[in-house]
């Protein structure tokens, strides 16, 4: 997490009283570009909003999945295919299967935690 810059949050709502949506904008508050994966929105926190996340233009350093664990698997090889370096399962996601074949890309694997509890835990000095 020290070395990111950009997330893409997988099933990011524009719903403010959405979980993705306060991690979203903490995680952004805190330095880091926060990109959309949402078919159903076409902008969100001021950043466009991708379908897919093979459409993502650029560098992902972290891949952030809020939605059920029976989508991580797809989401996982979309992120081995855009060589994303890490998959973060927010909490109460988990798939230990698509965690070992993200881990054997390569991929830093998290799973069943939240990203914006994890951050708050760091040192002042490493965050972002």
């Amino acid at each position: 997490m020290r070395s990111a810059r950009t997330i893409a949050i997988i099933g990011l709502s524009s719903k403010r009283f959405r979980p993705s949506f306060g991690v979203a904008e903490y995680m952004q508050s805190s330095g880091y570009r926060i990109i959309p994966v949402n078919p159903f929105e076409t902008e969100v926190l001021g950043e466009q909003a991708y379908p897919e996340l093979d459409r993502v233009p650029g560098t992902v350093d972290i891949v952030d999945i809020f939605r059920r664990s029976e989508f991580v698997p797809e989401i996982v090889e979309a992120a081995i295919r855009i060589g994303a370096r890490a998959i973060w399962m927010q909490e109460g996601v988990v798939h230990e299967e698509a965690a070992a074949r993200a881990r054997a890309a390569g991929l830093e694997v998290v799973m069943d935690r939240c990203i914006l509890k994890e951050h708050r835990r760091l040192p002042v000095s490493s965050r972002s």
